[in-house]
């Protein structure tokens, strides 16, 4: 099932990009002609920032099919991860085509060429303004919904396209109405927002490599779906690891009674792993804490010491609170906050001031990072 999904998943993007490429290459053919008639170098840059555009789509193709290589023994995770790696090369080429744009329009600036618009000119390049703007559109939707990065950047430079070709006619316009060259400025302007946009989405495409928190709305759906099911009285400690726009998997650690067996214990994690695969298509392991069932008096303690845990301002929270039988010793997780630049030296602390205040106690704290919200 998650296989054909998968196939319909690349076939859109891939039909997107055909769609893409064809539609930039006409552009491509139109503007250059004109651009060439009217003498405009802003228009002859349009066009070839429309021949970019198209290999940003071949190369969002590309991508797609290496992507969906199945795993194997070398990458036993797939290959899911070359999305990111394609929507660095878009990325790259934006930056390119806005750096080779600033120099040219910066050279325009100096020394400024007689532009020959018309009436024509000014039509076709509207048109083109409309054009990129639908194709940017349906681009970055089919992006958003098959959770494609490249195609979302590919989406927001036919978007930035059409800003492009509005500054055109804007020096069209100008140099019809007034008789003054503009093309130069306009240029350097465009170039800054195609190198604003082409960082901006490097610097997101390198922070899904680099290993992003995950997103807050789907681990809050997760962690409240874990609740909902009989026998899990608490989830904590959800990570999750992406290997590709399609493809997540993690481990949580959830509360049961202590009385469960670990037959019972096995059950449930096979049962709460296919319902979690079945909805959000991520592999979960399962880990387990023992919730005290048989001591008031411990429960008790846990709520005082849980009072005492919150003084400290680099702890968020406690969990996994349990006491050893046999030595009396008392453990449990803090969640300490990323902002604390010594965690263990914090839970050392810890440690000593709550042995100081429960005499006859010793306490083993574990750090524990909030990684999901």
């Amino acid at each position: 099932m998650a296989g054909r999904e998968e196939s319909a998943r690349d076939r859109r993007i891939i039909r997107a990009s055909v769609i893409a490429i064809v539609t930039n290459l006409c552009l491509v053919a139109f503007k250059m002609l004109v651009g060439l008639l009217a003498n405009s170098i802003a228009i002859v840059l349009d066009a070839m920032n429309n021949l970019s555009d198209a290999l940003s789509s071949v190369i969002t193709i590309l991508g797609t099919k290496l992507a969906g290589r199945p795993p194997d023994k070398k990458h036993p995770f797939g290959y899911g991860r070359v999305e990111y790696l394609t929507g660095i090369l878009i990325a790259g080429i934006i930056l390119f085509a806005g750096g080779s744009f600033a120099v040219t329009s910066v050279k325009k600036i100096i020394t400024p060429d007689v532009t020959n618009y018309s009436l024509l000119t000014v039509i076709i390049v509207a048109v083109a303004i409309v054009t990129k703007l639908f194709l940017g559109a349906f681009t970055k939707r089919v992006g958003r919904e098959t959770g494609s990065d490249a195609l979302v950047a590919s989406g927001a430079d036919a978007t930035f396209d059409a800003v492009i070709s509005a500054g055109t006619l804007a020096g069209a316009l100008v140099t019809l109405g007034t008789e003054y060259v503009i093309d130069g400025w306009i240029g350097a302007v465009i170039s800054l927002v195609i190198l604003k946009a082409g960082l901006e989405m490097l610097l997101d495409t390198l922070s899904s490599i680099v290993g992003r928190r995950a997103d807050s709305e789907l681990s809050g759906q997760i962690k409240q779906r874990l609740c909902t099911v009989d026998g899990i009285l608490g989830a904590y400690d959800l990570v999750l690891h992406n290997y590709g726009p399609t493809r997540s998997m993690g481990s949580v650690n959830v509360a049961v009674w202590d009385w469960r067996t670990a037959a019972e214990l096995h059950a449930l994690s096979k049962q709460v792993q296919a319902m979690i695969w079945e909805e959000y298509h991520i592999y979960l392991y399962i880990g387990f804490y023992a919730e005290n069932s048989h001591s008031d008096s411990l429960r008790a303690l846990e709520d005082q010491v849980r009072a005492e845990c919150k003084a400290y301002l680099d702890v968020l929270s406690i969990h996994a609170f349990f006491e050893d039988k046999e030595t009396g010793r008392i453990s449990f997780d803090a969640v300490i906050d990323f902002a604390c630049h010594d965690s263990l030296a914090l839970a050392a602390q810890m440690e000593r001031d709550l042995a100081a205040r429960h005499p006859g106690r010793t306490f083993s704290i574990k750090v524990d990072r909030a990684y999901s919200d």
